[in-house]
């Protein structure tokens, strides 16, 4: 692949070879920041960690310059974070045994930017080497302008792949602002119930993120059993732990769709679902 910064790296835990690794991909998750992929692709991680012939591949984009910083780590510059953020994620790569972890290394300014090109030409590179059946990224109703900024990249590039490279999935998943508000026939609900350890371990790796005062190892997998627990009020658990997702498929298959508007429309029937719920109850 020809990627745009001369830091971009691609790590291969397995030795196998650079084009090879990554044409094996099935599930590829592509998440802002390092620590997002363990929030946001735990779905893929899991399917493919015992699987054969399934293979996941990570994305990282920004270079996690910009962390919040502090404990041990509050001293640290912003060259010094970021290897460490490097570090940390490539060991994550290698605790969910993934098939390829590739670092994109873009300033979040960059990916804030939507007249900037090289983020989007980085992922169609990507893209094209891996066609992945099933992509996870940030959902479209994030709060985190560098995760809404990356999801409207992501849908740009996978506009831009012929028709034989494109997923046949494409969902946006929970990290800054959770999907439970989602109309259940909307919501895409994700059983990660499997590998509660490992899923503890492949976010606490970061540790300059979790020992710095925030605790996402604690927050993700408390939102998962939550998922799980509030998913139904009428029925006992199906899972122990859930990932909601909201499916950005329609916007590949109608290129013409604005982001905006499939926000929208869960948006009005959200507020349709509660209106028409206390209506048909006040008598």
């Amino acid at each position: 692949m020809k990627l745009f910064n001369p830091a971009a790296e691609v790590f291969v835990l397995d030795g196998t070879p650079e084009q090879d690794a990554l044409a094996r991909t099935s599930h590829l998750g592509i998440g802002a920041h390092p620590d997002d992929l363990e929030i946001l692709a735990i779905h893929g991680i899991l399917r493919c960690l015992d699987s054969t012939g399934c293979w996941f591949t990570g994305v990282v984009v920004a270079d996690g310059k910009g962390a919040p910083r502090s404990g041990r780590y509050a001293d640290y510059g912003n060259e010094e974070i970021r290897r460490v953020r490097r570090l940390e994620q490539r060991r994550a790569a290698a605790i969910g045994s993934y098939g390829a972890q590739v670092l994109l290394d873009h300033p979040s300014a960059v990916i804030k930017d939507g007249t900037r090109p090289e983020v989007v030409d980085d992922l169609v590179e990507v893209l094209r080497a891996t066609r992945p059946r099933t992509i996870y990224t940030h959902n479209l109703a994030d709060k985190h302008d560098t995760h809404v900024a990356l999801v409207l990249r992501v849908v740009e590039a996978v506009r831009r792949l012929p028709a034989e490279c494109a997923p046949r999935r494409l969902l946006g998943c929970e990290v800054w602002r959770d999907l439970d508000w989602m109309v259940d026939q909307d919501k895409i609900t994700l059983d990660v119930s499997a590998r509660e350890a490992l899923q503890a371990a492949l976010i606490e790796v970061h540790d300059s993120q979790v020992s710095g005062g925030k605790r996402y190892d604690l927050a993700a997998l408390g939102r998962r059993r939550a998922n799980a627990t509030f998913l139904e009020s009428l029925a006992a658990d199906s899972a122990s732990m859930i990932t909601c997702a909201m499916d950005l498929m329609p916007l590949v298959d109608d290129p013409t769709l604005e982001p905006a508007a499939l926000v929208e429309g869960h948006l009005a029937r959200f507020a349709a679902d509660v209106r028409d719920r206390m209506m048909r109850l006040a008598g």
